[in-house]
């Protein structure tokens, strides 16, 4: 099938690299390129660079409104056009352009999670699946049908490994979606509106553990957090980024918390605890600001008389 695929960061270019091992992409659409990283060096984004790498097309425009863009793409004459967050909206004179439509690959069980974060609200919720499928695009957001759709237990995923596992189980609808819709088999499950939900783009600080939070609820902050949305916190007085956590559930591990009040610390028997509203939390890996990741036990060495002293965490 004849295909344009749109989409920007790592996750689609997992779900480009396979479409384009079955498919014909004649072009590929990325968000312009932006500082990615520390510094002010512009870089291309991972569907860009594959997308280059593969000897693909791309086009990287503002926006899809341009009518000499517009015209651009109907000149490719697309069976079908492929999304998976490109980050950018559709207009309705693209979604009109390929005669098969606009399939978006979305990562959460429709109508559950529709929005711009579903693996990080997945995860925030308490969720037991996580889901990916393939939509049809319309006017409304996320609001089309349906199809092939897969679903993963979460257990005690991060969100870099839930997507990276989306990603795949996304890969593979997608293509499935094309050769059903090939052969004009492709079947549509309308969306039930009274199971809606909707997933709101993470805001600056929201993964920062709390102290009025329980222990569970700064576990599942700190899974959810990424580079993109870092879970911060202070511990002993030195600001940190949390990237491994895990709740203390067995009866011995009471003891790691005896005399402990909500927003102390103490580093016990080479463990590192925290003390929450309800319960306590472990950590297990974190970076200190301006140094690289590392485990508890090396974090707390750097700590005077650590093992003698109760110590204080909260927010920046």
């Amino acid at each position: 099938m004849r295909a344009v695929f749109m989409g920007t960061p790592p996750i689609a270019a997992t779900i480009l690299e396979s479409l384009a091992e079955s498919h014909e992409v004649v072009s590929v659409y990325s968000r312009p390129d932006a500082v990615r990283k520390r510094g002010n060096e512009l870089s291309a984004s991972p569907v860009k660079q594959l997308a280059e790498r593969l000897g693909i097309p791309v086009r990287t425009p503002e926006t899809l409104r341009d009518p000499d863009e517009i015209a651009y793409l109907e000149s490719l004459a697309p069976d079908v056009i492929c999304v998976a967050a490109y980050g950018a909206l559709l207009p309705e004179a693209v979604l009109s352009i390929p005669r098969h439509g606009c399939l978006n690959v979305h990562a959460s069980s429709l109508p559950r999670w529709r929005g711009a974060a579903p693996i990080e609200r997945a995860i925030l919720a308490g969720d037991e699946f996580a889901g990916v499928c393939v939509m049809r695009m319309e006017a409304g957001l996320d609001t089309g049908d349906f199809a092939c759709l897969r679903e993963v237990e979460i257990g005690s995923s991060s969100a870099e490994d839930l997507t990276e596992r989306l990603a795949r189980c996304g890969a593979e609808a997608l293509v499935e979606a094309l050769d059903l819709a090939a052969r004009c088999e492709l079947s549509w499950t309308p969306q039930n509106e009274g199971f809606a939900t909707y997933a709101g783009k993470i805001d600056k600080g929201e993964l920062d553990p709390q102290l009025g939070d329980a222990a569970l609820e700064i576990e599942r902050k700190v899974r959810a957090s990424s580079a993109a949305h870092p879970s911060h916190a202070v511990i002993a007085g030195r600001p940190v980024t949390l990237e491994s956590v895990r709740v203390l559930t067995e009866p011995d591990d009471e003891q790691l918390t005896a005399g402990l009040q909500a927003g102390q610390v103490r580093f016990v028997r080479k463990r590192f605890v925290l003390k929450c509203s309800d319960g306590a939390v472990e950590v297990l890996g974190l970076k200190p600001k301006g140094k690289t990741s590392m485990d508890a036990r090396s974090f707390a060495a750097g700590i005077q008389n650590v093992k003698n002293i109760v110590m204080e965490w909260g927010t920046e």
